[in-house]
Protein backbone atom coordinates (compact mmCIF):
# COMPACT_ATOMS: atom_id res chain seq x y z
CA UNK A 1 0.00 0.00 0.00
CA UNK A 2 1.17 3.35 -0.79
CA UNK A 3 1.37 6.03 1.99
CA UNK A 4 -1.37 8.75 1.74
CA UNK A 5 -0.89 12.32 3.21
CA UNK A 6 -3.45 14.60 3.29
CA UNK A 7 -2.68 18.32 2.66
CA UNK A 8 -5.20 21.36 1.86
CA UNK A 9 -3.76 22.93 -1.20
CA UNK A 10 -5.02 26.44 -2.15
CA UNK A 11 -6.69 26.91 -5.84
CA UNK A 12 -5.09 30.30 -6.28
CA UNK A 13 -1.28 29.91 -5.06
CA UNK A 14 -1.23 26.04 -4.96
CA UNK A 15 0.40 26.93 -1.12
CA UNK A 16 -0.35 23.85 0.85
CA UNK A 17 -1.06 23.29 4.63
CA UNK A 18 -1.37 20.34 6.99
CA UNK A 19 -4.51 21.61 8.01
CA UNK A 20 -7.75 23.72 6.90
CA UNK A 21 -7.63 27.43 7.21
CA UNK A 22 -10.34 29.77 6.04
CA UNK A 23 -7.88 32.04 4.47
CA UNK A 24 -5.18 31.21 2.64
CA UNK A 25 -2.09 32.74 4.30
CA UNK A 26 0.44 33.13 1.23
CA UNK A 27 -2.41 34.66 -0.96
CA UNK A 28 -5.31 36.27 1.04
CA UNK A 29 -8.08 34.15 -0.65
CA UNK A 30 -10.79 33.08 1.29
CA UNK A 31 -12.24 29.20 0.94
CA UNK A 32 -9.74 28.59 -1.58
CA UNK A 33 -8.07 25.36 0.48
CA UNK A 34 -9.12 22.09 -0.85
CA UNK A 35 -8.59 18.90 0.98
CA UNK A 36 -6.36 16.56 -1.52
CA UNK A 37 -4.55 13.20 -1.00
CA UNK A 38 -0.47 13.09 -1.80
CA UNK A 39 0.46 9.58 -2.71
CA UNK A 40 3.30 8.51 -4.69
CA UNK A 41 4.62 10.16 -7.95
CA UNK A 42 3.21 10.05 -11.06
CA UNK A 43 4.69 7.32 -13.16
CA UNK A 44 5.82 8.34 -16.99
CA UNK A 45 4.12 11.15 -18.50
CA UNK A 46 1.12 9.74 -20.71
CA UNK A 47 -1.40 7.99 -18.58
CA UNK A 48 -0.21 4.32 -20.10
CA UNK A 49 0.65 5.63 -23.11
CA UNK A 50 4.46 4.76 -24.22
CA UNK A 51 6.15 8.20 -25.73
CA UNK A 52 9.24 8.13 -27.29
CA UNK A 53 10.85 10.73 -24.38
CA UNK A 54 14.17 8.23 -25.08
CA UNK A 55 14.38 9.35 -28.63
CA UNK A 56 15.25 12.92 -27.75
CA UNK A 57 18.99 13.74 -27.82
CA UNK A 58 20.88 16.87 -27.92
CA UNK A 59 21.66 18.68 -31.21
CA UNK A 60 23.44 21.35 -32.34
CA UNK A 61 21.65 25.01 -33.15
CA UNK A 62 23.07 24.79 -36.87
CA UNK A 63 21.73 21.24 -37.08
CA UNK A 64 18.01 22.85 -35.79
CA UNK A 65 15.55 22.64 -38.64
CA UNK A 66 12.04 24.38 -38.69
CA UNK A 67 10.72 22.43 -41.09
CA UNK A 68 9.18 23.32 -44.81
CA UNK A 69 6.07 24.92 -43.09
CA UNK A 70 7.53 26.80 -40.01
CA UNK A 71 4.25 28.23 -38.87
CA UNK A 72 0.09 26.54 -39.71
CA UNK A 73 -1.78 29.12 -41.49
CA UNK A 74 -5.05 29.22 -40.18
CA UNK A 75 -7.78 30.30 -42.91
CA UNK A 76 -9.69 32.93 -40.05
CA UNK A 77 -7.41 36.26 -40.40
CA UNK A 78 -8.40 37.66 -37.14
CA UNK A 79 -7.29 34.71 -35.04
CA UNK A 80 -4.00 34.40 -37.41
CA UNK A 81 -3.39 38.01 -36.53
CA UNK A 82 -3.65 37.10 -32.73
CA UNK A 83 -1.35 34.00 -33.31
CA UNK A 84 1.70 36.02 -34.65
CA UNK A 85 0.53 34.83 -37.91
CA UNK A 86 -0.31 31.22 -37.21
CA UNK A 87 0.11 28.59 -35.43
CA UNK A 88 3.01 27.26 -34.54
CA UNK A 89 3.78 23.71 -34.47
CA UNK A 90 4.06 22.16 -30.94
CA UNK A 91 2.79 25.13 -29.34
CA UNK A 92 0.32 25.13 -26.49
CA UNK A 93 -2.47 27.84 -26.68
CA UNK A 94 -5.04 28.76 -23.74
CA UNK A 95 -7.99 30.50 -23.80
CA UNK A 96 -9.90 32.01 -21.17
CA UNK A 97 -13.23 33.91 -21.06
CA UNK A 98 -16.66 34.23 -19.26
CA UNK A 99 -19.06 31.79 -19.59
CA UNK A 100 -21.12 31.68 -22.37
CA UNK A 101 -18.71 34.42 -24.37
CA UNK A 102 -18.28 31.87 -27.10
CA UNK A 103 -14.76 30.47 -26.58
CA UNK A 104 -16.06 26.50 -27.65
CA UNK A 105 -17.91 28.37 -30.81
CA UNK A 106 -14.66 29.96 -32.15
CA UNK A 107 -12.82 26.89 -31.36
CA UNK A 108 -15.28 24.54 -33.32
CA UNK A 109 -14.59 26.82 -35.72
CA UNK A 110 -11.00 27.22 -36.19
CA UNK A 111 -10.67 23.37 -35.95
CA UNK A 112 -13.21 22.82 -38.42
CA UNK A 113 -11.13 25.01 -40.73
CA UNK A 114 -7.99 23.56 -39.87
CA UNK A 115 -8.76 20.45 -40.57
CA UNK A 116 -8.24 17.83 -43.96
CA UNK A 117 -8.38 14.57 -45.28
CA UNK A 118 -4.66 13.93 -44.04
CA UNK A 119 -4.65 15.38 -40.97
CA UNK A 120 -7.75 15.74 -39.09
CA UNK A 121 -8.13 17.81 -36.00
CA UNK A 122 -9.71 16.28 -32.99
CA UNK A 123 -11.39 18.00 -30.83
CA UNK A 124 -12.25 16.66 -27.30
CA UNK A 125 -14.77 17.70 -24.75
CA UNK A 126 -15.35 16.81 -20.56
CA UNK A 127 -18.87 19.00 -20.71
CA UNK A 128 -20.34 18.13 -24.44
CA UNK A 129 -21.78 14.70 -25.56
CA UNK A 130 -20.44 14.12 -29.45
CA UNK A 131 -24.45 14.53 -30.37
CA UNK A 132 -24.75 18.01 -28.45
CA UNK A 133 -21.11 18.95 -30.07
CA UNK A 134 -23.12 17.91 -33.25
CA UNK A 135 -26.00 20.29 -32.68
CA UNK A 136 -24.24 23.11 -32.44
CA UNK A 137 -22.34 22.24 -35.97
CA UNK A 138 -25.23 21.95 -37.66
CA UNK A 139 -26.31 25.37 -36.30
CA UNK A 140 -22.49 26.56 -37.72
CA UNK A 141 -22.91 25.20 -40.85
CA UNK A 142 -19.79 23.27 -40.01
CA UNK A 143 -19.81 19.81 -42.36
CA UNK A 144 -17.26 17.19 -43.28
CA UNK A 145 -15.20 14.49 -41.63
CA UNK A 146 -11.93 16.26 -40.81
CA UNK A 147 -12.96 17.41 -37.17
CA UNK A 148 -13.28 14.37 -35.46
CA UNK A 149 -14.97 14.35 -31.80
CA UNK A 150 -14.52 12.76 -28.65
CA UNK A 151 -16.07 12.53 -25.22
CA UNK A 152 -13.32 12.04 -22.73
CA UNK A 153 -11.99 13.63 -19.36
CA UNK A 154 -8.72 11.03 -18.71
CA UNK A 155 -5.80 12.00 -20.12
CA UNK A 156 -3.90 8.90 -20.74
CA UNK A 157 -6.76 7.93 -22.94
CA UNK A 158 -7.22 10.77 -24.79
CA UNK A 159 -3.05 10.99 -25.81
CA UNK A 160 -4.05 6.95 -26.83
CA UNK A 161 -6.36 8.33 -29.04
CA UNK A 162 -4.64 11.18 -30.83
CA UNK A 163 -1.66 9.03 -31.13
CA UNK A 164 -4.28 6.28 -33.02
CA UNK A 165 -4.71 9.04 -35.93
CA UNK A 166 -1.72 7.77 -37.61
CA UNK A 167 -0.05 9.36 -39.67
CA UNK A 168 -0.81 12.46 -36.96
CA UNK A 169 -3.24 15.47 -36.27
CA UNK A 170 -3.31 18.56 -37.38
CA UNK A 171 -4.29 20.24 -34.40
CA UNK A 172 -5.32 18.65 -30.70
CA UNK A 173 -8.58 20.86 -28.78
CA UNK A 174 -9.20 19.99 -25.30
CA UNK A 175 -12.49 21.34 -23.62
CA UNK A 176 -11.93 22.25 -20.84
CA UNK A 177 -8.99 21.54 -19.00
CA UNK A 178 -10.73 21.89 -15.30
CA UNK A 179 -12.72 18.67 -16.53
CA UNK A 180 -9.64 16.84 -16.79
CA UNK A 181 -7.55 14.64 -15.04
CA UNK A 182 -5.07 11.43 -14.34
CA UNK A 183 -5.36 8.18 -12.98
CA UNK A 184 -1.79 8.82 -11.36
CA UNK A 185 -3.44 11.21 -8.91
CA UNK A 186 -6.19 10.67 -6.49
CA UNK A 187 -7.80 14.07 -6.46
CA UNK A 188 -10.80 15.21 -8.21
CA UNK A 189 -10.47 16.82 -11.66
CA UNK A 190 -10.27 20.56 -11.43
CA UNK A 191 -7.89 20.24 -8.45
CA UNK A 192 -4.87 22.36 -8.86
CA UNK A 193 -2.27 19.56 -8.59
CA UNK A 194 -4.97 17.98 -11.86
CA UNK A 195 -4.79 20.93 -13.48
CA UNK A 196 -1.22 21.73 -13.22
CA UNK A 197 0.13 17.59 -14.00
CA UNK A 198 -2.59 17.49 -17.00
CA UNK A 199 -1.36 20.89 -19.12
CA UNK A 200 2.82 19.83 -18.09
CA UNK A 201 1.71 16.49 -20.27
CA UNK A 202 -0.02 17.94 -22.98
CA UNK A 203 2.98 20.15 -23.22
CA UNK A 204 4.92 17.25 -23.27
CA UNK A 205 2.96 15.31 -25.93
CA UNK A 206 2.60 18.53 -27.94
CA UNK A 207 6.54 19.08 -28.27
CA UNK A 208 7.13 15.35 -28.84
CA UNK A 209 4.56 15.02 -31.88
CA UNK A 210 5.23 18.74 -33.01
CA UNK A 211 1.47 19.14 -33.01
CA UNK A 212 -0.66 22.62 -31.77
CA UNK A 213 -2.85 21.99 -28.63
CA UNK A 214 -5.69 24.25 -27.84
CA UNK A 215 -6.64 24.14 -23.82
CA UNK A 216 -9.94 26.35 -23.10
CA UNK A 217 -9.68 27.39 -19.64
CA UNK A 218 -12.45 28.79 -17.01
CA UNK A 219 -11.96 31.70 -15.30
CA UNK A 220 -12.61 32.94 -11.90
CA UNK A 221 -15.49 35.83 -10.41
CA UNK A 222 -12.28 38.46 -10.85
CA UNK A 223 -12.09 37.63 -14.46
CA UNK A 224 -8.21 35.52 -14.37
CA UNK A 225 -8.12 31.79 -15.38
CA UNK A 226 -8.74 29.58 -12.88
CA UNK A 227 -6.73 26.99 -11.67
CA UNK A 228 -2.69 27.96 -10.50
CA UNK A 229 -1.16 30.69 -12.40
CA UNK A 230 1.74 28.10 -13.45
CA UNK A 231 -0.93 27.16 -15.85
CA UNK A 232 -0.32 30.23 -17.85
CA UNK A 233 3.58 29.83 -17.35
CA UNK A 234 3.12 26.27 -19.10
CA UNK A 235 1.46 27.76 -22.12
CA UNK A 236 3.43 29.67 -25.05
CA UNK A 237 0.02 31.61 -25.72
CA UNK A 238 -2.95 32.97 -23.70
CA UNK A 239 -5.89 34.22 -25.52
CA UNK A 240 -8.83 36.12 -23.57
CA UNK A 241 -12.07 36.09 -25.52
CA UNK A 242 -14.07 39.61 -24.15
CA UNK A 243 -16.86 41.58 -24.80
CA UNK A 244 -19.69 42.80 -23.60
CA UNK A 245 -22.42 40.64 -23.02
CA UNK A 246 -25.01 42.94 -24.43
CA UNK A 247 -23.25 43.72 -27.10
CA UNK A 248 -22.22 41.53 -30.16
CA UNK A 249 -19.09 42.41 -30.48
CA UNK A 250 -16.27 40.08 -29.17
CA UNK A 251 -12.44 40.90 -28.45
CA UNK A 252 -10.07 37.96 -28.48
CA UNK A 253 -6.89 39.36 -27.19
CA UNK A 254 -3.45 38.18 -26.66
CA UNK A 255 -2.03 38.40 -23.20
CA UNK A 256 1.18 36.44 -23.61
CA UNK A 257 2.85 35.10 -26.74
CA UNK A 258 6.25 33.06 -27.22
CA UNK A 259 6.10 32.91 -30.87
CA UNK A 260 4.22 37.15 -31.51
CA UNK A 261 3.64 40.37 -30.53
CA UNK A 262 1.67 40.57 -27.28
CA UNK A 263 -1.72 42.36 -26.75
CA UNK A 264 -2.59 42.10 -29.73
CA UNK A 265 -6.49 41.99 -30.64
CA UNK A 266 -8.89 40.55 -33.06
CA UNK A 267 -12.21 41.32 -33.30
CA UNK A 268 -15.72 39.38 -34.30
CA UNK A 269 -19.26 39.29 -34.22
CA UNK A 270 -21.53 37.04 -32.54
CA UNK A 271 -24.24 36.21 -34.75
CA UNK A 272 -26.46 32.96 -34.98
CA UNK A 273 -23.77 31.22 -37.63
CA UNK A 274 -21.11 31.74 -35.45
CA UNK A 275 -18.25 34.05 -35.00
CA UNK A 276 -17.84 36.60 -37.70
CA UNK A 277 -14.64 38.17 -38.19
CA UNK A 278 -14.67 42.19 -38.56
CA UNK A 279 -12.50 43.21 -41.31
CA UNK A 280 -12.95 47.04 -40.18
CA UNK A 281 -13.38 47.29 -36.43
CA UNK A 282 -12.93 51.38 -36.96
CA UNK A 283 -16.24 52.00 -38.83
CA UNK A 284 -18.31 49.35 -37.03
CA UNK A 285 -17.14 51.35 -33.45
CA UNK A 286 -18.69 54.12 -35.54
CA UNK A 287 -21.29 53.40 -38.11
CA UNK A 288 -24.17 54.14 -35.70
CA UNK A 289 -22.52 57.55 -34.20
CA UNK A 290 -24.88 60.80 -34.20
CA UNK A 291 -22.73 63.95 -35.55
CA UNK A 292 -22.88 67.16 -34.21
CA UNK A 293 -23.83 66.37 -30.97
CA UNK A 294 -22.40 67.46 -27.85
CA UNK A 295 -20.35 65.22 -25.43
CA UNK A 296 -19.09 63.06 -28.46
CA UNK A 297 -15.23 62.72 -29.74
CA UNK A 298 -13.30 60.50 -31.69
CA UNK A 299 -10.48 59.13 -30.50
CA UNK A 300 -7.40 57.07 -32.08
CA UNK A 301 -6.28 54.10 -29.58
CA UNK A 302 -4.39 51.16 -30.34
CA UNK A 303 -4.68 47.59 -29.81
CA UNK A 304 -1.48 45.73 -30.07
CA UNK A 305 -0.43 46.95 -33.42
CA UNK A 306 -4.06 48.02 -34.83
CA UNK A 307 -4.99 51.26 -34.90
CA UNK A 308 -8.59 51.95 -34.03
CA UNK A 309 -11.24 54.59 -33.95
CA UNK A 310 -13.46 54.38 -30.85
CA UNK A 311 -16.32 57.25 -29.56
CA UNK A 312 -15.86 58.59 -26.53
CA UNK A 313 -19.19 59.98 -24.89
CA UNK A 314 -19.18 62.22 -21.78
CA UNK A 315 -22.25 63.80 -20.30
CA UNK A 316 -21.89 66.25 -17.56
CA UNK A 317 -25.65 67.75 -15.42
CA UNK A 318 -25.74 68.99 -12.31
CA UNK A 319 -26.39 67.23 -9.37
CA UNK A 320 -28.97 66.88 -6.46
CA UNK A 321 -26.81 65.09 -3.95
CA UNK A 322 -24.17 66.30 -2.20
CA UNK A 323 -21.77 63.58 -3.52
CA UNK A 324 -21.67 63.84 -7.17
CA UNK A 325 -22.17 61.03 -9.22
CA UNK A 326 -18.96 59.52 -11.70
CA UNK A 327 -19.74 56.64 -13.40
CA UNK A 328 -17.32 55.46 -16.11
CA UNK A 329 -18.00 52.44 -18.94
CA UNK A 330 -14.72 51.31 -21.13
CA UNK A 331 -12.35 53.24 -19.47
CA UNK A 332 -9.68 53.11 -16.83
CA UNK A 333 -11.93 54.89 -13.40
CA UNK A 334 -8.52 56.33 -11.55
CA UNK A 335 -7.86 58.12 -15.20
CA UNK A 336 -11.12 59.62 -15.60
CA UNK A 337 -10.80 60.90 -12.32
CA UNK A 338 -7.07 62.55 -13.26
CA UNK A 339 -8.54 63.60 -16.11
CA UNK A 340 -11.81 65.52 -14.35
CA UNK A 341 -9.51 66.84 -11.79
CA UNK A 342 -6.98 68.20 -14.29
CA UNK A 343 -10.28 70.13 -16.17
CA UNK A 344 -11.39 71.53 -13.00
CA UNK A 345 -8.16 73.25 -11.67
CA UNK A 346 -6.34 73.68 -15.39
CA UNK A 347 -9.01 74.68 -17.63
CA UNK A 348 -11.29 75.74 -14.87
CA UNK A 349 -14.37 74.04 -15.41
CA UNK A 350 -17.15 74.07 -13.05
CA UNK A 351 -17.31 69.96 -12.46
CA UNK A 352 -17.25 70.40 -8.54
CA UNK A 353 -21.34 69.96 -8.39
CA UNK A 354 -21.82 68.01 -11.67
CA UNK A 355 -22.86 64.40 -11.82
CA UNK A 356 -20.52 63.06 -14.56
CA UNK A 357 -20.79 60.01 -17.16
CA UNK A 358 -18.50 58.62 -19.76
CA UNK A 359 -19.05 55.75 -22.25
CA UNK A 360 -17.26 53.75 -24.66
CA UNK A 361 -19.37 52.66 -27.39
CA UNK A 362 -19.51 49.41 -28.61
CA UNK A 363 -18.61 47.72 -25.36
CA UNK A 364 -14.97 48.08 -25.89
CA UNK A 365 -12.74 48.60 -23.08
CA UNK A 366 -9.37 51.26 -23.50
CA UNK A 367 -7.07 51.45 -20.75
CA UNK A 368 -4.17 53.48 -22.56
CA UNK A 369 -3.43 56.80 -21.89
CA UNK A 370 -3.72 57.99 -25.46
CA UNK A 371 -7.73 58.80 -24.86
CA UNK A 372 -7.29 61.11 -21.89
CA UNK A 373 -7.25 64.03 -24.43
CA UNK A 374 -10.82 62.90 -25.85
CA UNK A 375 -11.87 62.19 -22.71
CA UNK A 376 -11.38 65.97 -21.82
CA UNK A 377 -12.44 67.08 -25.10
CA UNK A 378 -15.93 65.38 -24.95
CA UNK A 379 -16.40 66.57 -21.24
CA UNK A 380 -15.91 70.14 -21.89
CA UNK A 381 -18.17 69.61 -25.20
CA UNK A 382 -21.04 68.66 -22.88
CA UNK A 383 -20.24 71.08 -20.28
CA UNK A 384 -20.26 73.89 -23.06
CA UNK A 385 -22.81 72.42 -25.04
CA UNK A 386 -20.90 72.77 -27.81
CA UNK A 387 -20.55 70.02 -30.64
CA UNK A 388 -16.82 69.02 -31.63
CA UNK A 389 -16.49 68.98 -35.97
CA UNK A 390 -17.76 65.62 -37.30
CA UNK A 391 -14.45 65.19 -38.85
CA UNK A 392 -12.20 65.69 -35.91
CA UNK A 393 -10.05 62.95 -34.36
CA UNK A 394 -8.18 63.72 -30.96
CA UNK A 395 -5.33 62.17 -29.78
CA UNK A 396 -3.01 62.33 -26.50
CA UNK A 397 -2.14 62.19 -22.96
CA UNK A 398 -3.43 64.36 -20.28
CA UNK A 399 -0.54 64.75 -17.66
CA UNK A 400 -1.21 66.56 -14.08
CA UNK A 401 0.11 70.13 -14.67
CA UNK A 402 -2.41 70.46 -17.75
CA UNK A 403 0.36 70.05 -20.43
CA UNK A 404 -0.62 67.00 -23.51
CA UNK A 405 2.00 64.34 -23.81
CA UNK A 406 3.11 62.52 -26.95
CA UNK A 407 1.77 59.24 -27.25
CA UNK A 408 3.57 55.99 -29.57
CA UNK A 409 2.84 54.95 -33.14
CA UNK A 410 1.37 58.45 -33.67
CA UNK A 411 1.61 57.87 -37.61
CA UNK A 412 -0.19 54.44 -37.62
CA UNK A 413 -3.38 56.10 -35.67
CA UNK A 414 -3.06 59.05 -37.89
CA UNK A 415 -3.27 57.05 -41.01
CA UNK A 416 -6.15 54.71 -39.89
CA UNK A 417 -8.47 58.04 -39.33
CA UNK A 418 -7.50 59.54 -42.76
CA UNK A 419 -8.35 56.13 -43.87
CA UNK A 420 -11.79 56.69 -42.45
CA UNK A 421 -12.94 60.08 -44.03
CA UNK A 422 -11.64 62.33 -41.12
CA UNK A 423 -10.06 65.68 -42.01
CA UNK A 424 -8.64 67.03 -38.69
CA UNK A 425 -6.72 65.66 -36.00
CA UNK A 426 -5.61 67.44 -32.43
CA UNK A 427 -2.12 65.67 -31.81
CA UNK A 428 0.29 66.69 -28.86
CA UNK A 429 2.82 69.05 -30.03
CA UNK A 430 5.75 66.98 -31.25
CA UNK A 431 9.51 68.27 -29.68
CA UNK A 432 11.23 65.41 -31.28
CA UNK A 433 13.71 65.66 -34.09
CA UNK A 434 12.63 62.31 -35.65
CA UNK A 435 10.98 62.61 -39.04
CA UNK A 436 7.16 62.76 -39.35
CA UNK A 437 5.35 62.01 -42.18
CA UNK A 438 1.29 63.12 -41.64
CA UNK A 439 -0.97 61.50 -43.92
CA UNK A 440 -2.25 63.68 -47.06
CA UNK A 441 -5.31 65.59 -46.31
CA UNK A 442 -5.40 65.52 -42.76
CA UNK A 443 -5.23 68.89 -40.83
CA UNK A 444 -3.06 68.95 -37.72
CA UNK A 445 -3.08 70.68 -35.40
CA UNK A 446 -0.32 70.11 -32.72
CA UNK A 447 -0.92 71.55 -28.86
CA UNK A 448 0.93 71.81 -25.94
CA UNK A 449 -1.40 72.32 -22.86
CA UNK A 450 -5.15 71.05 -22.33
CA UNK A 451 -6.35 75.01 -22.79
CA UNK A 452 -4.85 75.16 -26.32
CA UNK A 453 -6.66 71.57 -27.17
CA UNK A 454 -9.62 73.08 -25.72
CA UNK A 455 -9.64 76.18 -27.52
CA UNK A 456 -8.84 74.26 -30.79
CA UNK A 457 -11.57 71.63 -30.68
CA UNK A 458 -14.43 74.49 -29.51
CA UNK A 459 -13.04 77.59 -29.99
CA UNK A 460 -12.21 80.17 -27.57
CA UNK A 461 -15.31 81.10 -25.35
Amino acid sequence: MVKQEIRWICQECNWSFVKYLGRCPNCGAWDSLVKTKLDAEPTRAGGGVALPFGSQRPEPLSQVTLGAHPRIPVPMPEVSRVLGGGLVPGSIVLIGGEPGIGKSTLLLQVAALLGDLKKPVLYVSGEESPQQIKMRADRLGIRGDPLHLLWETEIGTILGHANALHPGIRALVIDSIQTMHTEDLNSAAGNVGQIRECAARFQRWAKLQDTPVFIVGHVTKQGSIAGPKVLEHIVDTVLYLEGDPFHTYRLLRCIKNRFGATSEVGVFEMQAKGMVEVANPSEAFLAERMVNVPGSAVAVTIEGTRPLLVEVQALASPTSFGNPRRTVNGLDYNRFLITVAVLTRRAGLPLGEQDIFANVVGGLQVDEPAVDLAVAVALASSVRDRPLPADLAVVGEVGLSGEVRSVGQLEARLQEAARLGFGRAIIPRRLSRSEFHPPNGLEITQVRSLRQALDAALGRR
